[in-house]
């Protein structure tokens, strides 16, 4: 197995790497970067929690420390969806790089652009943002790209995804020509090929694992469940002590505000990370998730995108994604960088057509844990909607615990987790 040293990297770098605990690179970064210190372009697709932060911020940072640029201008910008993933990568750049003397900065909307000017004004080498308050920034005239030498576009399938694909756009078009292009998707769209064949020069294309693919050391299940007893089927699960982190999906910012008002109500320790959140109950959410001082973070799919959490053991769907590759991007949040991990999803009734979606994109079934106290079967749902006497929300779907219909509203906290593995049948539980 190829080491850190083995890639040529300078002492500075190198030292700092170690310091991170980083011994090994990971392929996406063995493959990246000792083509990006050539110079190269590339063209990155692989999906998230493969390492990809470090194998463009390692070989950006060499190359601007060997050139020691005399201009003080901006001489990298990486563009990224979100503010919580702009905030992760300048966290990494800060790390990778504190002994070579670069100046990094990250600048998103949603907050006073005061900060972000004075800071500006005094000169920035690395420049990490999000496309809105760039543009406005540069539009004020607090931002000039001439001199810019490598620019990475991070994340093109979620700035797509975000309608932020002409935002990107105005921003290219004020680029220089000649600059070193990188362009990371987890997922390659055709509009994203395009895109990535407009503004890239001869690639190298670095692809780690096929186009939407899952981790294969995510372990994957999925609970049948009426819509109206979600809520207690994962404080159910949630009761396993095995569980430390668990990321808890919702479509929707009123549904993750809903499920954490529910389990605070069960005694649980959460918070809801999502658009409508300020700054700075976002950043607390995510700081209190990465140091276990939060238990549960419920988040939403575009907030979500950038929270990078070690040894993140679970991840719940509690709503299945209307769109297949969102679930690809949602479980890549355990099971990173070569860890193991555990990616549990709900589906009710309305919620079937998503499943088939998922598991046609992904090319496997997803297995069904069929002992749980609320299990909903098709034919019993279908047979529930016949009987007008069923309970309101349930369905034809029993609760196994006292043979009762579910529709009835209580807790089962008292009860032994352990009765119902969170693993696939058949399969052992791992351990978290």
């Amino acid at each position: 197995m190829l080491s850190f040293e083995q890639l040529n990297l300078i002492e500075p770098i190198l030292e700092a790497v170690k310091a991170e605990g980083y011994t090994n690179p990971t392929p996406i970064q063995e493959q990246s970067i000792p083509v990006l210190l050539e110079g190269k372009d590339l063209l990155g697709c692989a999906q998230t929690g493969t390492g990809k932060t470090a194998a463009f911020a390692i070989p950006i940072l060499q190359l601007l420390y060997n050139k020691k640029s005399s201009h003080n201008g901006i001489k990298s910008l990486i563009l990224t969806p979100t503010r919580e993933l702009a905030i992760q990568i300048d966290e990494s750049f800060g790390a990778y790089g504190k002994k070579t003397g670069l100046s990094h900065s990250v600048i998103f909307g949603g907050v006073s652009q005061v900060p972000q000017v004075s800071i500006l004004r005094r000169g920035v080498d690395i420049l990490i943002a999000t496309p809105g308050r760039l543009l406005d920034l540069i539009q004020q005239g607090y931002i000039k790209l001439n001199q810019l030498e490598i620019f990475v576009l991070d994340e093109a399938d979620r700035m797509l995804d975000m309608g932020f694909i002409h935002d990107v756009k105005k921003v290219i078009a004020k680029l220089p020509a000649k600059r070193q292009t990188l362009f990371f998707s987890a997922t390659m769209p055709p509009e994203i090929g395009q895109l990535a064949n407009s503004i890239l020069n001869n690639p190298v294309k670095v692809e780690i694992t096929p186009v939407s693919s899952t981790a294969e050391k995510i372990e994957q299940s999925v609970y049948y469940v009426d819509k109206g007893n979600k809520k207690l089927l994962l404080a159910h699960l949630l009761q396993d002590a095995g569980i430390k982190t668990a990321l808890v999906f919702t479509r929707t910012k009123h549904g993750a505000d809903k499920v954490v008002k529910d389990l605070i109500k069960l005694g649980e320790n959460a918070a809801a990370i999502h658009g409508n959140k300020s700054q700075n109950a976002r950043q607390k959410a995510l700081t209190d998730f990465k140091t276990g001082a939060l238990r549960i973070l419920v988040a939403t799919d575009i907030a979500a995108r950038g929270i990078d959490v070690d040894q993140l053991s679970h991840v719940f769907n509690y709503e299945l994604p209307n769109i297949a590759e969102t679930y690809v991007h949602r479980i890549g949040r355990t099971g990173r960088a070569g860890a193991s991990g555990i990616a549990i999803s709900f589906c009710d009734g309305e919620e079937k057509a998503y499943l088939k979606d998922i598991q046609k994109l992904i090319a496997q079934s997803i297995p069904e844990v069929k002992e749980h106290p609320w299990v909903l079967t098709f034919a019993e749902e279908k047979a529930g909607k016949q009987n007008s006497g069923s309970v309101k929300g349930g369905g034809g779907f029993r609760d196994r615990r006292n043979g009762n219909n579910s529709g009835e509203r209580r807790s089962f906290r008292g009860g032994d987790p352990r009765r119902h593995s969170t693993a696939p049948a058949g399969r052992s539980r791992r351990e978290s």
